[in-house]
């Protein structure tokens, strides 16, 4: 049984995909800590699963009811204690205080509405859809009911919003793939005009929890770790396989399996990983050594696994903080200001000015704004049937 995209997952299957993400993609399993659903379908025992193995949340369940009706399921995230409060018409199992599961949370995965209000909701690649009961798809007319959903959110209790899409249906690199540039274009214009509203940052879901967790004020963002980039200090000179492309580049290691050809550091497995057996044995070429796995006291991007040693220790590996100012009045927008192509616009080059006014520039490591939760890059992957 190769690992499959399934769903409501058995435990071996959430299990092997764990070990496997953790001995050929070299992840720790400490930062594999939320998880969706394949097909966004899921069970009561799904999320039993998850909690078991010590996951820290759950983003499979739709807040389908928009945030203007007093009925709403656009919740905060929120923890199991009492039970699952989204999807209770369909899923079996949940709701009305089950499954109790204490401290293991759910981010509700928040619709888009077109006009047609309840009767109009859009959630995984919502700029796929047509929108107000037309045929086909409108880039216009989705970037309109993308910022009216927004606005209520923002005008109301700021509920998050996240944007939910595969990275093959933006990708212009995926081969075979024709992706449409005004897409692009309006996704971008999206971002540069949420991004000019007061008081919205761009997250992702792990940091949105962090903050839900631990809330501080805007004047403390500074010092919150979640919020910070670090970026490991390697020398880029350095050849080491550890996931950078500078410094793995020739050294990966290509299995060309059929049903899902990958690239590894830690050295190809002599057959195809599947839930039963997750971390197979590995290949080992001709006149080369097994690859070592990550170990538990190394950071991934300090670790040699051809070597098998750490090239630093915990008082030497280093990391940086490179978050950049972003918003509110468009400054450096995390759209590069491309959306303004879509419009015939273009974004505001307004000097930006820091949220707490004491302040000449923004200070490193902070970014502004409430919550527009981004569950993962617009163009990288919202990680589906696995931790993110």
């Amino acid at each position: 049984m190769p690992m499959t995209h399934v769903g409501t997952p058995s435990a071996e299957e959430i299990n092997g995909n764990l070990i496997a993400l953790n001995s050929l993609a070299g992840i720790p399993l400490s930062s594999i800590t939320g998880f969706r659903a394949p097909y966004l379908s899921y069970d009561a025992n799904t999320l039993k699963l998850l909690a078991a193995a010590q996951f820290t949340y759950d983003s499979s369940a739709a807040a389908s009811i928009p945030v203007t009706d007093p009925n709403t399921d656009a919740y905060w995230p929120y923890t199991l204690d009492n039970g699952l409060a989204n999807n209770c018409l369909t899923i079996p199992g949940t709701c009305k205080g089950e499954p109790k599961l204490p401290g293991f949370w759910e981010i509700p995965m928040y619709a888009f509405f077109d006009n047609r209000g309840v009767n109009g909701p859009h959630l995984m690649d919502p700029w796929l859809d047509a929108a107000n009961g037309a045929t086909k798809a409108n880039d216009s007319a989705t970037l309109e009911y993308m910022k009216n959903t927004f606005t209520a959110h923002y005008n109301g209790n700021r509920q998050p919003i996240g944007l939910y899409t595969h990275p093959i249906h933006l990708s212009t690199t995926y081969p075979g793939v024709d992706v449409s540039k005004s897409t692009i274009a309006m996704i971008n214009a999206f971002l540069d005009w949420a991004q000019e509203q007061q008081n919205v940052w761009i997250v992702s879901n792990e940091q949105l929890l962090a903050w839900v967790r631990n809330p501080v004020p805007v004047s403390q963002l500074n010092n919150v770790n979640a919020l910070k980039c670090s970026t490991p200090q390697v020398d880029q000179s350095l050849k080491i396989c550890n996931g950078i492309p500078q410094n793995e580049n020739g050294i990966l290691s290509h299995c060309p399996f059929p049903d899902f050809p990958f690239y590894t550091c830690y050295g190809c497995p002599v057959i195809q990983p599947s839930p039963n057996n997750p971390n197979p044995a590995q290949q080992v070429p001709e006149g080369q050594k097994a690859r070592f796995r990550l170990p538990s006291n190394c950071s991934t991007p300090f670790w040699d696994p051809i070597a098998g040693k750490c090239i630093c220790t915990s008082s030497t590996c280093a990391f940086a903080d490179d978050s950049r100012p972003i918003g509110p009045n468009g400054a450096n927008l995390t759209g590069g200001g491309l959306g303004g192509a879509f419009q015939n616009a273009s974004a505001s080059q307004t000097a930006y000015v820091p949220f707490n006014g004491d302040l000449p520039s923004l200070p490193r490591g902070v970014w502004p704004s409430i919550i527009l939760a981004c569950a993962g890059a617009i163009f990288g992957s919202l990680a589906v049937g696995a931790r993110l």
